[in-house]
C-alpha cells in the first residue's frame, strides 16, 4: 500500500481583546472628555491671568507715585488760545433753569454674562438751560408809536431755548460696574475714563426736560414785562407788548 501524506491543519485562535485596547465606539467619548478638560482648563487659565493682573493694578494704586511705573503725571502743553470770530448778539436773556439728571447706562454683552463683559454706569448731570428773546427777528412794523407819542405796540418774536450748558464741576460718575474683561480693557486703554457719551446723554436729556418745563412761556412774559417798564420810562403812557403766537 502507498504511503498517505496528512496536510497540516492550521488552528487560529483569536485570543479576547484585552483591557488596553479600547473599542471604536469608546473613542469619541474619550475625545471629548479630553477636549471638555482642555476647555476647563483654558477657562480657569484666562481667569486666573485676569485676576493676577487685577490685583497687580489694585496693589500699584497703593504705591507712592515715585514707586509705582504706572502713575501718571500732567503736564499742561496747551498752545495759545486762538481768537476765530465775534458775533454781536441781540438776544435779551429774559429767564434760566436749572436741571439735574441722573443717567443710568448699561452695556451687555448678548451672549455673556454682565460679570464677565458688560458696563453699568450712574452719572449725575448738572447743568442750566437758557431762554432768549431774539431782537434780531423784528421785522419792520413791529415798532408802531401814535402821532403824540404817548401810546406805542410792540409785537417780539417767541422765546427760543438755547443749547443745554453742563456744569463740569457739578458733574460726575456716580458709580460704576464693569465685567473682568472691561476691568481689564480699561487697564491698557489709553482712554478708560472717556464720558462724551455720558455727557451727551446727560445734555439731551436736560433739553428735552427743559422743553416741557415752562421756561419759554416764563421767558416771554419777562420779556414783555422789560419792555413795557422800560418804554414807559420814556414817556409813553400806554403800552402793548404783543407775543407771536407759538
Amino acid at each position: 500500500m502507498g504511503s498517505r501524506r496528512e496536510c497540516p491543519v492550521a488552528w487560529h485562535v483569536r485570543s479576547p481583546p484585552s483591557d488596553t485596547e479600547d473599542a471604536p465606539a469608546s473613542r469619541p467619548a474619550a475625545f471629548g472628555s479630553a477636549s471638555r478638560r482642555g476647555i476647563g482648563m483654558s477657562v480657569l487659565l484666562i481667569a486666573a491671568t485676569v485676576a493676577v493682573v487685577l490685583v497687580a493694578q489694585q496693589a500699584l494704586r497703593l504705591l507712592p507715585g515715585s514707586l509705582n511705573p504706572f502713575e501718571e503725571e500732567t503736564k499742561d502743553r496747551s498752545g495759545p488760545v486762538l481768537l476765530q470770530s465775534i458775533r454781536d448778539l441781540s438776544r435779551y436773556e429774559a429767564a434760566s433753569g436749572n436741571f439735574q439728571v441722573i443717567v443710568d447706562l448699561e452695556k451687555d454683552a448678548k451672549f455673556l454674562p454682565s460679570a464677565v463683559r458688560g458696563s453699568r454706569t450712574l452719572f449725575v448731570g448738572q447743568g442750566s438751560v437758557s431762554a432768549y428773546v431774539d431782537f434780531s427777528r423784528l421785522g419792520s412794523g413791529a415798532i408802531t408809536v401814535n402821532a403824540d407819542r404817548t401810546a406805542a405796540t410792540v409785537r417780539l418774536p417767541r422765546a427760543q431755548l438755547a443749547a443745554a450748558a453742563l456744569d463740569p464741576r457739578q458733574s460726575h460718575v456716580f458709580t460704576t460696574e464693569r465685567g473682568l474683561i472691561d476691568r481689564l480693557g480699561d487697564f491698557f486703554s489709553g482712554n478708560p475714563n472717556d464720558q462724551r457719551q455720558l455727557y451727551m446723554l446727560a445734555a439731551q436729556k436736560i433739553q428735552d426736560a427743559a422743553a416741557q418745563s415752562g421756561l419759554r412761556e416764563r421767558a416771554d412774559h419777562n420779556a414783555r414785562l422789560m419792555l413795557e417798564n422800560m418804554l414807559r420810562a420814556l414817556g409813553f403812557r400806554t403800552v402793548d407788548v404783543q407775543t407771536a403766537a407759538r
